[in-house]
């Protein structure tokens, strides 16, 4: 039974987000930036938050103010966040309102999520995954309660996103696993001017029926003392069990959708009036005069209330903007390698490896190291190790729960790996091919590459994706692709591209080791060095403390220091593959073609580019991708506009046909694509110049 001391700290919340949004749209010039209030959800908020203690981790979502109050923030605290100040102690003036993050002893966990409806599902069952990691490993690291509780995790949703491909993909992974996670669905039968009957052919109780093991219950999310005494029990139950739960709570919808999308654009009079008599306000009031609690008392609260929020929001108003100067803080986490460390020869035996293996013993030395690392993805546990063998006998070494497989779900793949690395794991997962990333972006856009800059530095995703990427011989339109130029518009996120097997390894581990999202591209066609002309992608394997820090390239083919005095020389950009067409033509061109392997794309050697490009007074950019638009082509335009003095010719660009796939027949595939021949016509005109 729900105690009087909670009920009053209820109406009093309560009472409180009420005010808000009351002075919020009185404000709407001052209240300029665009927010939704949690008028009619405030009961099941305010019940879910009074349960749980600082080791849980609840991923709130935009309209869910009254959850933040019911954990202790202040409305001060929201509405610097509300206007955008300098000291929002969330993100610092650059998120939306109620998109909280936070980390600290006193409160449950909330890591950065973005407002695209769902996608906050797979992020927050990652951290259930990554909970349940450290339970079975008996990390020291994991939290527990003040008697020794154990965690669990909320993941706050409205009824309208259960429709998203990617919250099945969540509750598919949580009853799989038997993650200890909470899925409160908010019910207010609206998403945006769609309704229920619109849109969904089931509501949220009913879709996780088809989920097998899911615990699910709907409740009168008005009521308070229902949401309190069912979410008590639900989340007690999960702490025992630490099996997944969805509660459907049906409120009322009682605010506009947003500031900006307002109820009389799409609400009959009828419908408003309908969620009116569910008010979670009156009902609570009504029931504390049952009990005996006096009008005078009530009133007294309601009062107080509104001076208090009164008072919060004239300081918030008077709070200062952030400083211009902060703008592009917390891109990136700083990352420990900053300068190649180790012997890049090995133990000096000469015996040489393949980049596949490179990546595989890399990855084999950091789980030795490092018990929080963790590996999954398509096919890389213990039957197979990988469709390219590079996860070969790492599960029977480290055990299937260190090295597993997934279901195929690559947006489920990455996005996890935001709920890993908040409780302090190192995810490596792995794409099975780089032209099904598509499915995973969103995470990828959405969730990973903004986390860090949007969380001021509290939540960087530490992760590594691997995705084997690049054409050779008839892998055909879905397994050939080239995407860096997709992944380089993203912000946020870096990118490693190693040609060699000492690069690979050295990459890899600078990878694993960096805070920030790395993505590897890793060419399937240099893997075993296979093709014609790529032997030297094999080298010795470098020492287990070789690390090869992002931002650096490598000249791989050297022209004669004569033949550019005469200006008899130029020299040749690329990475991967390229870096093999570049050697072949150099050595066909004796001395007069320099070749830099950039090795990372971003960061970029941009240094080592320009100086190359001054001294050679002509360059050519080659590339595997599809020419136009490309990667290549936008650092040819960098290249001119920062060595135009020193150019004796346009800078040169060579890709890809600009085709809409690879095809499958290997004679269309190499009329496709650049090859040596290719490249050294262009060569041969930029000399001639």
């Amino acid at each position: 039974m729900t105690s009087t001391d909670t009920m009053m700290k209820a109406y009093r919340l309560m009472c409180t987000a009420k005010a808000m949004a009351e002075k919020y749209e009185a404000n709407r010039q001052v209240c300029k930036y665009v927010h939704s209030t949690s008028r009619g959800h405030e009961a099941i908020q305010l019940a879910t938050a009074f349960q749980l203690l600082p080791c849980d981790f609840v991923s709130p979502y935009y309209r869910d103010e009254s959850i933040l109050l019911g954990l202790g923030f202040t409305p001060f605290q929201l509405m610097l966040q509300l206007l955008a100040k300098g000291n929002d102690i969330f993100t610092g003036g650059r998120e939306y309102y109620s998109h909280p993050n936070y980390r600290g002893n006193d409160k449950p966990t909330i890591i950065h999520q973005s407002s695209a409806t769902g996608m906050q599902a797979i992020p927050t069952t990652g951290l259930a995954q990554g909970v349940q990691y450290l339970e079975k490993i008996h990390a020291e690291s994991l939290k527990t309660g003040p008697a020794g509780e154990l965690p669990v995790v909320i993941c706050s949703l409205g009824d309208a996103s259960v429709t998203e491909g990617e919250v099945s993909e969540a509750f598919q992974f949580a009853v799989l696993k038997k993650l200890p996670i909470i899925y409160l669905v908010q019910d207010n039968n609206w998403g945006i001017s769609v309704s229920a009957d619109e849109a969904r052919a089931m509501d949220a109780y009913d879709y996780a029926g088809g989920f097998p093991g899911m615990g699910r219950v709907r409740i009168d999310g008005s009521n308070f003392e229902e949401s309190y005494d069912n979410m008590r029990r639900i989340i007690q139950y999960v702490r025992h069990h630490r099996e997944p739960y969805l509660v459907q709570a049906k409120v009322p919808l009682l605010g506009h959708h947003t500031s900006g999308v307002r109820k009389e654009f799409y609400r009959s009079q009828d419908d408003w009036e309908k969620h009116l008599q569910d008010d979670p306000g009156p009902k609570l009031r009504q029931r504390l005069l049952q009990i005996g609690i006096s009008e005078q008392e009530l009133l007294d609260i309601e009062d107080q209330t509104r001076q208090f929020v009164d008072n919060q929001f004239a300081q918030a108003v008077q709070a200062p903007d952030p400083d211009p100067a902060t703008v592009a803080d917390h891109v990136f986490a700083p990352t420990p390698v900053t300068e190649e460390k180790g012997n890049r020869a090995g133990n000096g035996s000469g015996d040489k490896i393949m980049m596949v293996d490179a990546a595989l013993f890399a990855i084999r030395e950091l789980m030795e190291d490092f018990p929080d690392a963790v590996l999954y993805g398509q096919d890389v546990g213990r039957r197979l190790g990988g469709v390219f063998r590079e996860a070969a006998t790492l599960a029977e070494q480290f055990g299937d729960h260190r090295v597993f497989n997934t279901a195929i779900q690559e947006a489920y793949i990455i996005g996890s790996t935001v709920g890993m690395s908040a409780v302090g794991l190192k995810p490596i997962v792995e794409v099975q091919f780089a032209d099904y990333i598509y499915p995973g972006l969103n995470q990828l856009v959405t969730e990973i590459s903004k986390s860090s800059y949007l969380s001021c530095g509290k939540f960087p995703v530490q992760t590594v994706i691997r995705i084997p990427i690049g054409a050779y011989g008839g892998g055909g339109p879905y397994h050939s692709g080239s995407i860096e130029t997709t992944l380089l518009s993203i912000k946020g996120i870096k990118i490693a591209y190693p040609s060699t097997a000492a690069d690979m390894k050295g990459l890899m581990k600078a990878a694993f080791l960096d805070p920030n999202p790395v993505v590897m591209l890793e060419h399937k066609g240099l893997y075993w060095s296979k093709v014609p002309g790529t032997e030297e992608a094999k080298t010795t394997e470098p020492s287990r403390d070789y690390v090869l820090p992002f931002g650096k390239g490598q000249i791989v083919a050297t022209a004669d220091a004569a033949r550019t005095a005469e200006g008899d020389s130029c020299c040749i950009i690329t990475y991967g593959m390229g870096v093999y067409w570049a050697k072949a033509v150099a050595k066909q061109f004796a001395g007069r073609v320099e070749v830099i392997d950039l090795r990372t794309l971003f960061p970029l050697d941009e240094e080592l580019v320009f100086e190359t490009v001054k001294k050679h007074g002509k360059c050519l950019v080659l590339t595997e991708e599809q020419q136009n638009n490309s990667f290549a082509e936008a650092l040819a335009g960098r290249i001119s506009k920062n060595c135009f003095q020193w150019l004796d010719a346009p800078v040169e660009v060579l890709g890809a046909m600009n085709l809409p796939a690879v095809p499958m027949n290997m004679v269309l595939e190499q009329a496709m694509l650049p090859n040596p021949q290719k490249v050294a016509s262009v060569i041969q005109q930029l000399l001639e110049n």
